[in-house]
């Protein structure tokens, strides 16, 4: 899951406090350009994380002229503190959400969420990114949340609309993956990425088409004149477009409805390398239906990412104070899941990530300014999110209607 978000005791080696494993990524960093003088473009995206990017690559790719800023590095901000797993699976189940918005709308979600997922690893093939994409299937098991009987009603529902789930019981998970819980639904169609390498990835791929990016660059405000947006920035140069993105994630706030989403706060770890054969099978997506809920996945150098602990944090100051314990805890609770007690918490970061109440993405026209958008991947899934995000984004520029725009309004 996206972060931004998804007694024993704790054995803590070179630990990098406060620093995401994927802060030691290859191919991470991308040249940028200071804003001098005054811009001119047909569309102008606020954001370089990876929503932005996807946007940007999306935008550049349909021939328009684009401009990226932002405040920061790109890549640097809930970016860089994801944990990438990429799941067609949101926050919010199948079942759960056919009791929110119906069963036909629940459907039409769920199913382009999967599609966002091949999408994505096609435009990854596409432009041969360094993304460092794995394909995985994913294991949802039982928890406090929802017990057996309600994972299998949940599977019935994801299989009666084609999605790539199957229900187990817990004698086969126990004899196929080893996890003693009281069932488990197994899914195809996931992967796992490094997200800085992805993100970075998409925004050279972008500029190879004729995107330019500036940073560090605060957009101020923006206001219309004529036909044409007009975006202020800290340090004077102004940026005139026909389209500007919001693609900030969390702190886009001034331009979605504070209603649409709460800020929570997400704890992840990684540990030290451990030997291939020491991992479940498959190295699949691990997830539990719990609150709080705990993840896990595999990195390309054999650690294991694990994430969770969510709580309603919003403070800066506060999430950090929470790393020391909020790790020992996701180590405690890796160890009794997987019985490997060698495991060690090498790496610590906090995130801070919006939660909407569906589990849905909010996409929205601006009210301010003709031809403004705002981008928010709610939940755990912010990266499949910002695919379909792109593309909606996309289409209204491109003066078209996508057929699912309506359900994620907020």
């Amino acid at each position: 899951m996206a972060t931004g978000r998804r007694g024993v005791a704790t054995a803590v080696k070179d630990l990098h406090d406060g620093e995401p494993v994927w802060a030691q990524s290859t191919y991470s960093t991308i040249a940028v350009s200071a804003l001098t003088t005054a811009q001119r473009c047909d569309v102008l995206v606020v954001g370089a994380g990876i929503t932005g990017a996807l946007t940007a690559l999306h935008l550049a790719e349909a021939g328009y002229d684009v401009i990226v800023v932002d405040r920061r590095e790109p890549g640097t901000g809930s970016t860089i503190a994801s944990t990438a797993m990429i799941q067609f699976e949101i926050d919010e189940p199948l079942t759960g959400l056919e009791k929110k918005i119906g069963s036909a709308k629940a459907a039409r979600v769920y199913r382009r969420s999967l599609q966002a997922v091949k999408d994505l690893k096609a435009l990854i093939k596409q432009y041969e990114l360094r993304a460092d994409w794995v394909d995985r299937d994913t294991l949802y098991l039982a928890g406090t949340s929802m017990g057996h009987r309600a994972l299998e009603q949940e599977a019935r529902a994801r299989e009666k609309i084609g999605l790539p789930s199957t229900y187990l019981d817990a004698a086969a998970l126990k004899d196929t993956y080893g996890f003693d819980r009281t069932g488990a639904i197994i899914s195809a169609g996931a992967a796992e990425l490094d997200p800085i390498r992805t993100c970075i990835a998409c925004l050279k791929a972008a500029r190879d088409m004729g995107a330019k990016i500036y940073s560090p660059v605060s957009v101020t405000t923006s206001e219309q004149v004529g036909d044409d947006i007009r975006a202020a920035t800290n340090d004077g140069p102004d940026i005139i477009c026909r389209h500007l993105v919001m693609a900030t994630g969390y702190e886009v706030s001034p331009a979605i409805p504070k209603g649409s989403f709460d800020i929570v706060s997400s704890w992840a770890i990684a540990t030290q390398p451990i030997k291939p054969q020491r991992f479940w099978r498959d190295r699949c997506l691990v997830w539990e239906a719990s609150d709080p809920y705990l993840y896990m996945r595999a990195t390309a150098d054999n650690r294991i990412v694990i994430g969770g602990e969510d709580a309603d944090v919003a403070a800066p100051s506060r999430r950090t104070a929470a790393i020391p314990a909020k790790s020992r805890k996701l180590l405690e609770k890796a160890k009794e899941l997987t019985g490997l007690d060698e495991l060690e918490c090498v790496y610590s970061w906090a995130g801070a990530f919006a939660e909407n109440p569906k589990g849905l993405p909010v996409f929205r026209r601006l009210d301010h300014v003709k031809g403004g958008y705002a981008i928010l991947g709610c939940g755990g899934n912010g990266i499949t999110f910002s695919v379909i995000g792109a593309q909606i984004i996309r289409d209204w520029i491109g003066g078209k209607i996508d057929p699912d725009a309506s359900l994620f309004r907020g």
